[in-house]
């Protein structure tokens, strides 16, 4: 008996562990959904790299293209869109959801760059440079594979090599094999930036630090 009461009594202190386990995760979660953006990591200054500034204003807001740009997609994302493929007769997302592309879509709309109407009016003066059968305003913008081609016909060519720390700047666009994403202006202890960029449901963090990680860069552009 008194064996009995103390295997029960193990299986209780078990149970209220493993609860509160689950509790602290929960909470720890919340709390991370409440930040778009991780802590405050390091600076450019840090690595005595000077902010790049455009010399454009596109929208003449008194804010150039590369802060503008930077600043708009952190705008975007702290709405904290939800993960969702679909399309939209607006061609812009407009009930909080979206994809990697949106990000980009959004952030260069700030600046008053409207990459729906802009990639559109490039596809159909230029067919034989995109892979588009039958174009579609309202979506070419948000496939991955199409704004690749358009930055590397209108926008500026950096380097995909991570290790050249100074030619990453907030602000620049980032493409990968299938997604693509923002420059941001934290950067980890190796002076390498985050990504601002969306890639999954459930996500916690719109900022990570992921440009590491990746082996598929396949561009790196600035808008002016």
């Amino acid at each position: 008996m008194q064996l009995v009461r103390k295997m029960q009594k193990r299986k209780a202190i078990v149970i209220i562990l493993i609860t509160l386990g689950c509790l602290i995760s929960v909470i720890s979660a919340a709390l991370s959904y409440l930040k778009p953006f991780k802590g405050k990591g390091y600076s450019g200054e840090d690595f005595a790299i000077e902010p790049y500034i455009s010399a454009v204003d596109y929208d003449n807001d008194g804010i150039d293209d590369q802060t503008d740009i930077l600043a708009s997609a952190k705008e975007y994302v702290s709405t904290r869109p939800k993960y969702k493929s679909a399309y939209y007769a607006s061609g812009y997302p407009d009930d909080g959801y979206g994809v990697c592309t949106d990000v980009v879509a959004f952030a260069l709309k700030g600046a008053g760059y409207d990459l729906m109407h802009l990639l559109n009016e490039d596809v159909l003066a230029h067919r034989d440079e995109y892979n588009i059968s039958t174009p579609d305003k309202n979506i070419d913008f948000r496939r991955v594979s199409n704004l690749r081609r358009y930055f590397e016909r209108h926008a500026v060519s950096l380097t995909v090599d991570v290790a050249d720390i100074e030619e990453w700047q907030g602000g620049d666009i980032v493409v990968f094999d299938g997604h693509i994403g923002i420059i941001s202006d934290r950067r980890n202890k190796h002076g390498v930036p985050y990504v601002i960029h969306h890639s999954r449901p459930f996500q916690v963090n719109y900022e990570e630090d992921i440009l590491e990680m990746h082996k598929d860069i396949l561009g790196h552009f600035r808008i002016s």
